[in-house]
């Protein structure tokens, strides 16, 4: 009997989840029902990020450009999906999904087929014809030009990016193209979301993510956008009733071409001309892989295809994250901090604020910081001294890990060093790429470790920052969840963070987070889950391990962010910031423009 049964055992079933980062694309393959990550595999992107010149090409690119070449992209899935099938010995047959999520907003300008400008000859050699990255912040004088026409026409779509639209998204650096490159604005049929731009290569159908488009693209509610021509859902905007489902698509809407027109004349039917309207909900079906990507990936002709995710995002249900109050971290290059909510509020320099954003059913807020990760890896690579690498190689670990080694000895308070952590401009909640950073306190005793320490602190600083911004807005924050590469490779810095929010910190089990929470959208799509909250409650976990904050810590940690919360509006809030008159001067020296006093 028992071997009859045993014959009568469903095959094993998987979802493929790829995650488009910073520098790198990895996709995991994960098991359907126990959740477990049988295969996973890298691609580091062979251009990386393009901030000096754009490939065989020598001319130098303008201060605060970071592009990216969509080939990069391409070559992730033909080379790392390949690979966990070959590692997992899994057939394509078994495979029932794939999902993919990308770092945001990273867009790029294509033709109506979807080929990307940058590819063709004629523009070859034309930076904005290139996917401009998420953290591309040449874009800054155009943000400041949306912000100011928007309070001057009171457009109500501000409020849901925290009063101010960033230098990060999409209409940002859009304008940029149509000032800088009317050419190419021209030439392009589209512009589009990274994230929608692999969806619509895997299944050959144009679509856009809801939630991209409402984050990073003006896309809102209508009560929050001023235009009530069209019906609105049954439910009041302002809170959620689990059961409403939010395809009702008549009750969202961009801003109107009046608004555009104000920016540049050559916007005002940009969302008619430029955008495809066909926007998806977390957990749709965009289509089925095509037969040509079906042999460029080794998976089935037909096999479903999830809607565009964006990268921290997916981790939200991926930590096991479903309901409200639970404040997730994806550390990484940057951090993104994303919460739901029953209730729609404003929030001081939130990135937005998006019904059905993150997770069905509740309202999700994102807030973040431009540079930790970055910022760690800048001092190593251009800060440290030769001393510090040598003792590295000498213990044969990386200069990282001996930094956190060193700095975990040390005392909160100790270094008599305080930092603003804006090496990358300001996210949340000044939402400035304009700002720059600061380190105060330095002697001639001061160690490299020293200034390594007051660098995590100050990211610990500003999502303190952040949580209060929350609850000042009345939005609750009753848990810390984190996710990432730094989650997963720094204890000292979660401990650091625990004892600055003073807040319990768990950590996400799966070292590929955002993979599994793509594979996981994918499983929903593929119809194995009926909703994201069911796949969670199957797939997703988190380590056992919990960093409890350090009540006497606390107490020093509690004196350094007074004295960080005074730098942070001294040179933050003041429009003649030092910060930004140097950020500013290096730009014109560099362009070779008129110096005015």
């Amino acid at each position: 009997m028992r071997r009859a049964r045993s014959a009568r055992r469903k095959p094993h079933r998987y979802v493929v989840g790829v995650d488009f980062g910073t520098l790198s694309g990895r996709a995991t393959l994960v098991e359907i029902g126990s959740g477990r990550e049988v295969a996973s595999a890298v691609h580091d992107y062979a251009d990386g990020v393009i901030e000096t010149h754009l490939p065989r090409d020598t001319k130098p690119l303008p201060p605060s450009t970071a592009l990216q070449n969509p080939a990069d992209y391409l070559k992730v899935l033909s080379a790392t999906i390949p690979a966990i099938l070959r590692q997992a010995q899994v057939t394509p047959d078994h495979v029932v999904g794939l999902g993919t999520d990308f770092t945001c907003c990273t867009m790029l300008p294509t033709k109506a087929g979807g080929t990307p400008l940058c590819f063709e000859k004629r523009w070859r050699r034309n930076p904005h014809a290139w996917v401009k990255l998420w953290k591309h912040h040449a874009a800054q004088p155009e943000a400041d030009f949306i912000n100011e026409i928007g309070r001057l026409r009171g457009e109500k779509f501000i409020k849901a990016y925290g009063g101010k639209y960033s230098s990060e998204w999409f209409f940002s650096k859009l304008l940029e193209t149509v000032r800088a490159a009317p050419e190419v604005y021209d030439a392009a049929d589209r512009f589009i979301e990274a994230g929608d731009w692999i969806v619509w290569q895997l299944c050959g159908r144009e679509t856009r993510s809801l939630s991209a488009a409402g984050f990073k693209a003006m896309f809102v509610y209508e009560n929050e956008a001023g235009r009530t021509a069209r019906p609105a859902c049954p439910n009041s905007p302002q809170r959620l009733d689990r059961r409403d489902a939010l395809s009702c698509q008549s009750a969202w809407t961009f801003p109107s071409k009046e608004f555009f027109k104000a920016l540049h004349p050559r916007l005002e039917n940009v969302v008619e001309e430029k955008l495809d309207h066909q926007l998806l909900s977390l957990g749709s079906k965009a289509g089925g892989l095509t037969p040509a990507m079906a042999k460029l990936t080794g998976l089935l002709p037909g096999t479903p295809i999830a809607a565009g995710n964006i990268d921290a995002h997916v981790a939200v249900p991926a930590c096991g994250v479903t309901t409200p109050g639970k404040l997730v971290m994806i550390l990484g290059t940057s951090t993104c901090h994303l919460l739901l909510s029953e209730s729609r509020r404003e929030v001081e320099g939130i990135c937005g604020v998006v019904r059905e954003g993150i997770v069905p059913g509740f309202w999700g807020y994102e807030a973040g910081q431009a540079g930790v990760g970055d910022m760690f890896a800048w001092f190593v690579n251009q800060a440290a001294p030769a001393s510090v690498a040598a003792e590295a190689r000498k213990l044969g670990i990386s200069i990282h890990e001996l930094l956190e080694r060193q700095a975990a000895s040390l005392r909160p308070g100790e270094t008599g060093l305080l930092a603003l952590d804006w090496w990358n401009g300001n996210r949340s909640i000044l939402a400035d790429a304009d700002l720059s950073g600061l380190l105060i306190g330095a002697t001639l005793a001061t160690k490299p470790v020293e200034i390594y320490r007051a660098l995590i602190e100050a990211t610990a600083f500003a999502t303190r920052k952040i949580i209060e911004a929350f609850r000042n807005g009345g939005i609750e924050v009753d848990e810390l969840y984190a996710s990432g590469g730094l989650a997963q490779k720094n204890a000292l810095l979660l401990q650091i963070y625990a004892d600055v929010t003073g807040m319990p910190i768990k950590v996400a089990a799966s070292e590929q987070t955002s993979a599994l929470g793509a594979s996981m959208q994918a499983a929903v799509a593929a119809g194995a889950y009926p909703d994201i909250h069911t796949a969670a409650r199957y797939m997703a976990r988190v380590r056992k391990k919990v960093h409890q904050p350090n009540t006497k810590t606390k107490v020093v940690y509690d004196l350094l962010y007074s004295q960080y919360s005074r730098l942070h509006d001294l040179f933050g809030r003041d429009p003649k910031s030092p910060l930004k008159t140097l950020k500013r001067l290096r730009t014109q020296v560099l362009l070779g423009k008129p110096i005015r006093s």
